[in-house]
């Protein structure tokens, strides 16, 4: 045998076992579809992009590590639009693909708590496993549901918290409430009016404005009539930034503490420099101070984008579902569910274990402030 034809063998049996050693490590199983219901358009676009970012990257991973259970996950989106009659009726899109023999495996979603509580009514009777990433409204794991988890602490817990920081920490005795009109909003700010309460704070002044207002002169009048010495904020991201940058320019220089709904780059982009100083409650730490850069640069090579808050609630949310499965060692939901229930699960966020009713049994809250123009950590 010549040396040419000895070298062309060996390379041919080298790329035969460079190929079976590439097919080994993918899924090969079939498809193992997980819907993510967020709004990807519209006003909260951006933080329902980043939990959909967040579960790509975590499906990435498990797919280049063999797959679930060998079946390649599949990442569908679903707009929602922060709109809860839009969520509902995008319900037809899953159902239809189960009538048709596809392995759905999950929803995650929705970002606000009147998306998810108007979209489980539909859930609750589908073979699929729902997992909120952000969604915190108390009475949704009060529902009797059989399939819905998050990976959040509910508002009670989030209330509780945050009174402990303004009363202990800001050492704040008349606390102005600020809550948007969602479902979310509302019940929060009742939560933490109880809280503060039970604490021997007053409540100086209650407020609600519009989902989405951005300009607020006769409730800073409010704010600055009411005598008060800290200000609490429940809503969203599009609201906070407006109504921080309105205080700031007439001379109000309360401590503010806003809501898991403002923990995103653009309560800190949007207020034109007012946010410094501000602090933020949080269902999860900001990716820098979880994730090394090696899991941002995967996001980055993933999503095209910087990972933002929200992103960490998305990959757990994916890394929690898939844990789940593989606990349960099939794809049937209700196994799956049963799975989360009776296990510790891995995940970013280190080992987390569930309820009966599909709350964790150890939630968490963190406290940021704005710092010279970023979140920091403080609590």
């Amino acid at each position: 045998m010549t040396r040419t034809k000895l070298f062309a063998i060996l390379l041919i049996l080298a790329l035969a076992l460079a190929a079976c050693g590439r097919g080994s490590s993918e899924p090969t199983r079939g498809d193992a579809i997980v819907y993510v219901a967020v709004p990807l358009s519209g006003f909260q676009a951006n933080g329902g992009q980043t939990v959909l970012g967040g579960v790509r990257l975590a499906a990435e991973e498990i797919n280049r590590s063999g797959g679930l259970l060998g079946y390649r996950v599949v990442v569908r989106p679903l707009d929602d639009e922060s709109d809860s009659d839009v969520a509902v009726s995008q319900v037809d899109a899953i159902e239809q693909a189960l009538s048709q023999g596809e392995r759905v495996i999950g929803v995650i979603g929705h970002l606000n708590s009147g998306q998810t509580a108007a979209a489980m009514e539909l859930y609750k009777g589908l073979p699929v496993v729902v997992i909120t990433p952000t969604a915190s409204e108390q009475s949704l794991t009060e529902r009797n549901y059989t399939n819905f988890f998050r990976v959040n602490a509910n508002d009670s817990v989030q209330a509780a918290v945050d009174a402990d920081f303004l009363v202990e920490t800001l050492d704040a005795r008349r606390v102005a409430v600020v809550h948007n009109d969602t479902d979310y909003g509302r019940g929060l700010a009742a939560s933490l009016v109880t809280e503060l309460r039970q604490r021997g704070a007053e409540v100086a002044t209650q407020i609600e404005v519009a989902e989405g207002q951005s300009r607020y002169p006769q409730e800073v009048a409010q704010i600055q009539a009411a005598n008060a010495d800290a200000i609490f904020y429940a809503g969203y991201e599009i609201e906070a930034p407006y109504l921080r940058a309105e205080l700031v320019e007439a001379g109000v220089a309360l401590p503010m503490l806003a809501s898991d709904g403002a923990f995103l780059a653009a309560t800190i982009d949007e207020s034109n420099g007012a946010a410094e100083g501000m602090y933020v409650s949080a269902f999860a730490p900001s990716p820098r101070n979880v994730a090394d850069a090696k899991w941002i640069e995967a996001y980055q090579a993933v999503e095209f984008r910087n990972p933002d808050t929200y992103s960490v609630n998305g990959y757990v949310a994916m890394q929690v579902l898939a844990e789940g499965v593989r606990k349960a060692n099939n794809l049937t939901a209700a196994n799956v569910a049963q799975a989360l229930r009776t296990n510790p699960i891995q995940t970013l966020l280190n080992s987390l274990r569930y309820q009966e009713n599909g709350d964790l049994a150890s939630p968490k809250i963190w406290i940021y402030q704005v710092v010279d123009g970023e979140f920091r950590q403080v609590q």
